[in-house]
């Protein structure tokens, strides 16, 4: 049997609207917007919940590792067509699962939608 790590944490840089730089921890295997709004951070209305139905959670991946992150769905594909102040670095933080080889990521919070 092989070593199972359990509780790895994974640390990234949070920049909020207004500039602000926080320091995120969650475990791995949990999404940013959860790790997001666990810390506290209520710039993240996450109002679907999780479930890529909304694009509240919608942010701007600044330095992340490419080959660590699910392609982006069909479904946040569209849900990311309609945020207004979408870029080449936005992605649904709900689907942006947390795992060791992306410690260190720098995720921006985009402008509130109309969402």
């Amino acid at each position: 049997m092989g070593i199972v790590k359990v509780n790895t944490m994974v640390t990234f840089h949070l920049e909020t609207r207004d500039g602000t730089r926080r320091e995120i921890t969650g475990a791995a295997g949990i999404s940013a917007m959860e790790a997001i709004r666990a810390s506290g951070c209520d710039e993240i209305a996450a109002t679907c919940g999780g479930s890529c139905s909304c694009a509240t959670c919608h942010v701007y991946l600044r330095k992340a590792a490419p080959e660590f992150l699910p392609p982006i769905s069909p479904t946040e594909e569209d849900l990311l067509d309609f945020a207004e102040d979408r870029t080449e670095q936005s992605r649904l933080s709900c689907q942006v699962i947390l795992r060791p080889e992306l410690d260190g990521m720098e995720i921006t919070v985009a402008p509130a939608s109309a969402f």
